[in-house]
């Protein structure tokens, strides 16, 4: 079948915001359900990070509103215009800052991944220069914003630094976690190694959707660099949905974790944060033939789950530490 120009318009400008609706739709009926278990399950949760969802929220349905509005302007209120609904993208700011507004919600999924990462690491060294990369990303897409409101030809360059910046610093958060998974996994008591190996296949799995959409997202807007195709608004559309997905996937995950390690309690693991010596057995002296002493060393890991989501809060050391920690937050992962 061959298309007209005036359906190739149709389709291949007007159509990817449908498409793109119809994902957003489809995945913020996904985050309702997740923040209905997130409420129902965690009512003990520290303040900050009730913050954090709750804000979450807001973003996210005001997000599916302004889709749905804008397929509805473009397509009943502009029903007989076409050049008059293509120009909204570039004339109106709740369609040409669409853009920046995804971007926003990108960065402020990020910033709860990099609060991950520092948890993590105990390091800001590895999380500002991932941070620096992040705030590039989105001071990019300000740029790019600008270029649209002017229909610049530098908007698809601003769009490729957002997106490949976005791509490589989610990609270098999603490594430097694994790295310190992995690393910790080589310190803890065996049968602690499981949940952390399930700790790592969460990492990969919650950050796998959103980067293949980011990366599709960049490969569409640099195919396709005109005006007479906006292929990637689609994916653009759906990418702040999959970040937020990915997040409530995470904290959601601390329920099923606990039930996996034999946990029942709160945010805290059970054992005690120190290393203890006993001494409980008899070693033998070969030259006076008696029962001596034989000292044994029990390391004890606790897990804490209350920093990794909670920004303002703080580990303390148990009172009766005698010998080097050997801690390690696990619910953040």
């Amino acid at each position: 079948m061959a298309y007209t120009d005036y359906q190739k318009i149709s389709v291949y400008v007007l159509g990817p915001w449908v498409i793109g609706a119809f994902a957003d739709c489809l995945l913020q009926g996904i985050l309702l359900a997740q923040f209905a278990s997130y409420f129902r399950w965690y009512k003990d949760d520290p303040w900050g990070v009730k913050a954090m969802v709750i804000g979450l929220v807001i973003l996210t349905c005001l997000k599916t509103i302004q889709s749905c509005a804008i397929v509805w302007i473009q397509n009943i209120l502009f029903f007989n215009d076409q050049t008059g609904a293509i120009n909204l993208s570039y004339t109106t700011w709740w369609q040409s800052g669409n853009p920046l507004i995804v971007a926003f919600m990108g960065l402020y999924v990020q910033a709860y991944f990099l609060h991950r990462l520092r948890v993590i690491s105990k390091s800001w060294i590895v999380v500002v220069p991932i941070a620096l990369i992040m705030l590039f990303a989105f001071l990019a897409m300000v740029m790019g914003t600008i270029a649209i409101s002017r229909v610049g030809d530098d908007i698809a360059m601003w769009f490729a630094a957002h997106l490949s910046s976005v791509f490589a610093g989610d990609l270098l958060m999603t490594l430097a976690m694994m790295y310190y998974l992995l690393k910790t996994k080589r310190t803890v008591l065996p049968q602690t190694v499981g949940l952390i190996t399930a700790l790592i296949r969460l990492t990969l799995s919650s950050a796998a959707p959103a980067a293949i959409c980011a990366m599709i997202n960049l490969a569409l807007s640099q195919a396709y660099k005109g005006t007479n195709n906006l292929m990637s608004t689609a994916f653009n559309q759906a990418l702040p949905k999959l970040y937020a997905v990915s997040m409530m996937y995470i904290l959601n995950s601390r329920r099923s974790l606990r039930a996996g390690s034999g946990r029942s309690d709160g945010m805290s693991g059970s054992t005690s944060n120190h290393q203890m010596s006993r001494r409980t057995a008899a070693r033998t002296d070969p030259e006076r033939g008696l029962g001596g002493i034989t000292v044994h060393t029990e390391t004890r890991n606790h897990i804490d789950f209350r920093d990794a989501f909670d920004p303002t809060a703080s580990s303390a050391k148990s009172p009766n530490s005698e010998t080097k920690e050997a801690s390690f937050e696990l619910e953040n992962k």
